[in-house]
């Protein structure tokens, strides 16, 4: 196993009842990399950043129609997923018909118009400033019950940071997902069927994306794991298939904002105008497993 990833297992596991520890990183006289929670000489802190950016303004538009001296304003989704959306306006002069604000659940590849304006002078220009945001997910479905096969093949491998980790599960997003500490190159297997929403591939070392390489899957029930910081090139599905428990997704890696090789799994639901994080459990123990990745017996 890479020194690296004993170290930052280590130091994890060291620090799990403690609160938001600082964790500083270094690079010795022979370009190896540690992390550590006790200040060293010539030392930084390193700052863990958990979000994702899934960049769905690529797939989720506002579009803006002007028939007849009015502004039709409608929400087109890309995505195989359904989106909730919100348009809200502000600076309206010689405005007509807006709302205050309006949200709607756009269905997986269809479009919905929101708002239709229309000028009180109709000899004078309108104005407005469309404030349009959209969130992953209908919170509309119920979540149900599930018991989650193991993301992955191989091992066994033990979790080297749990929910409500002190480390960087902290955030709405984030704070009940697991990191598995394992070799890269694990194979990744769908832990429940759904579909394959999202995904990047092209992301090589710590690039410019915090999350790294992911697939998002999307479940029956408006739920969706999400697998991060997977191995460039490795991704073997693509946005819309169908994929059934141990279907293979990818292959493990490091990147992203990881501060060695694992697996970060996650499942999350959008809320209402929100997506995090949920609880989940597995359908084997993961902790009671001898850890073979950092040498346990």
């Amino acid at each position: 196993m890479p020194r690296n990833l004993l170290i930052i297992c280590l130091v994890l596991a060291s620090l799990g009842a403690q609160a938001r520890p600082t964790v500083y990183k270094y690079v010795d006289a022979n370009g190896v990399t540690t992390y550590t929670d006790k200040p060293t000489a010539g030392a930084r802190v390193f700052v863990f950043n958990d979000r994702m950016a899934e960049h769905l303004e690529r797939q989720v538009h506002l579009d803006v129609d002007t028939p007849h001296g009015k502004a039709v304003f409608s929400a087109r989704n890309e995505l195989y997923a359904p989106v909730q959306v919100q348009l809200r306006f502000s600076g309206l002069a010689n405005v007509a018909g807006a709302p205050a604000s309006v949200s709607r659940v756009v269905p997986p590849r269809s479009r919905l118009t929101l708002a239709t304006l229309e000028a009180r002078d109709a000899g004078q220009p309108m104005h407005y400033q469309p404030n349009f945001s959209y969130y992953l997910g209908d919170p509309a479905l119920a979540t149900q019950g599930y018991r989650y096969a193991l993301p992955w093949l191989g091992g066994p491998f033990r979790i080297s940071q749990g929910a409500n980790g002190p480390y960087s599960h902290t955030g709405p997003k984030g704070r009940y997902a697991i990191d598995i500490a394992m070799p890269e190159g694990t194979p990744i297997v769908a832990a429940r069927a759904g579909v394959v929403v999202k995904v990047e591939n092209d992301q090589s070392g710590r690039g410019n994306d915090p999350a790294g390489n992911f697939v998002r899957v999307l479940h029956d029930d408006g739920t969706m794991a999400v697998y991060l910081h997977l191995l460039r090139g490795s991704v073997v599905v693509r946005e819309g298939q169908p994929v059934a428990v141990g279907e293979a997704l990818a292959r493990s890696g490091n990147t992203g904002n990881s501060t060695g090789p694992h697996l970060h799994f996650v499942v999350q639901r959008n809320t209402g105008l929100a997506l995090e994080s949920i609880p989940y459990q597995f359908d084997q123990p993961v902790n009671a497993l001898p850890n073979f990745a950092v040498g346990g017996r």
